[in-house]
């Protein structure tokens, strides 16, 4: 089967970072047999910057297609509507030139214009298309503009969600938005996947009293890292390392060199990242729930680390915790809360501690393969009902 994947947002393995969840995809169809093609933009949305044509894909199995994408400033701007409205544009003109023609079509959603015009390119094609739901848009913007000045981009999410053959999405609150919106076709819950070794997880250690604090991510709006910047502050046995790159950089650059206890590292590559969390205690995820995120990638990452969870995201995320008693929560924005649940995180045993269960939720290789066997299924439906 000549499979597609299309998403522009993921940093690339070429370029110095761990695969994420497009790149982890197009390595398990690959591997299952079918002729893959990635397709992404030349901008690269972590950074700001152009992309290297020259690139140098060690993976020849998967053939990576850049599509040329006007550059903007910042993840909430009107040139980032531009851009992204261009690049599908210029997505559809290379995809028709395109020799190859697709049997399956898998497209992150967002963006949602690059999506739709996936989505209009399988069904002319005959091909399967599948919106796989990062995140909820236009629903994430609610919180930046008033939610009547979204219907355009709501009519377009319904006719994405609808028009699919099937949907797949990394938390079950996206899958029930698909829903809402009148999908009904085939959904499958697929989680971030990160790579694992078969290492068993080394609990963290107490540190001569010392919790250490790590957060990887983003750094914008969603985020309440002014409430954890404070709280670190007032408890002298807490230290926090801050990882990532977004709009309140600089404030936390700042925020950060007024306490030698808090350190800013800016983006990391894959190696430094990964021996920052093997040296923490635990791992952050202080977003707000109005960010509308179900399971960020960032709980993957902590929990391959073996770090316990500070979270006040609550949802899905809270429910993955809970059930796996690998952390504790806090309400976001609430700085009693926060130390309250600082110190309960640093007193409390590891006993009822599922870190291996908690884990075994974000195996890539398990979560890949059931993808590739899901669109696989989803291709033998349409020949015999064809």
């Amino acid at each position: 089967m000549t499979v597609w994947i299309i998403n522009p947002f993921d940093n690339l393995p070429m370029e110095g970072f761990r695969p994420q969840r497009y790149w982890l995809m197009a390595r398990a169809f690959a591997k299952a047999g079918h002729k893959v093609t990635y397709w992404t933009s030349d901008f690269s949305h972590a950074f700001k910057r152009r992309r290297d044509l020259r690139l140098d894909n060690r993976e020849p199995e998967i053939e990576v297609r850049l599509v040329p994408t006007p550059a903007y400033p910042a993840n909430i701007c009107l040139r980032r509507i531009w851009s992204h409205r261009v690049l599908a544009q210029r997505w559809r003109r290379l995809a028709k030139a395109c020799g190859d023609k697709p049997e399956a079509i898998i497209a992150s959603l967002p963006p949602l214009g690059l999506c739709e015009a996936a989505r209009r390119f399988a069904k002319a094609q005959g091909a399967i298309f599948v919106a796989d739901i990062m995140d909820a848009w236009p629903e994430t913007f609610t919180r930046v503009v008033p939610a009547w000045c979204l219907w355009p981009l709501r009519v377009l999410a319904r006719r994405i969600y609808r028009g699919a053959t099937a949907v797949s999405a990394v938390a079950t609150r996206y899958l029930e938005l698909a829903k809402a919106y009148g999908a009904t076709q085939p959904m499958l819950l697929s989680y971030h996947g990160i790579e694992l070794d078969g290492t068993p997880i080394a609990r963290p250690k107490r540190n001569d009293g010392v919790l250490k604090l790590a957060y990887v991510g983003a750094m914008g709006a969603s985020y309440d890292l002014e409430t954890l910047i404070a709280a670190v502050k007032a408890l002298p046995q807490t230290t926090l390392d801050l990882a990532g790159s977004g709009p309140k950089a600089e404030q936390v650059r700042a925020q950060a060199q007024a306490c030698a206890r808090i350190r800013y590292h800016g983006y990391l590559a894959a190696d430094a990242m990964r021996k920052l969390l093997e040296s923490s205690d635990a791992g952050v995820v202080p977003m707000f729930p109005a960010s509308c995120v179900g399971v960020p990638y960032k709980l993957a990452d902590y929990a391959a680390a073996g770090l316990r969870i500070l979270e006040c995201l609550g949802g899905e995320t809270g429910e993955l915790v809970s059930r796996y008693h690998a952390g504790v929560h806090y309400e976001p924005g609430n700085l009693e809360s926060l130390e309250a649940a600082l110190a309960r995180l640093a007193e409390a045993p590891n006993a009822d501690w599922d870190a291996q269960g908690l884990l075994r939720e974000f195996d890539a290789k398990r979560i890949m393969a059931d993808y590739v066997a899901w669109v696989e299924s989803l291709k033998r439906l349409g020949q015999e009902t064809g």
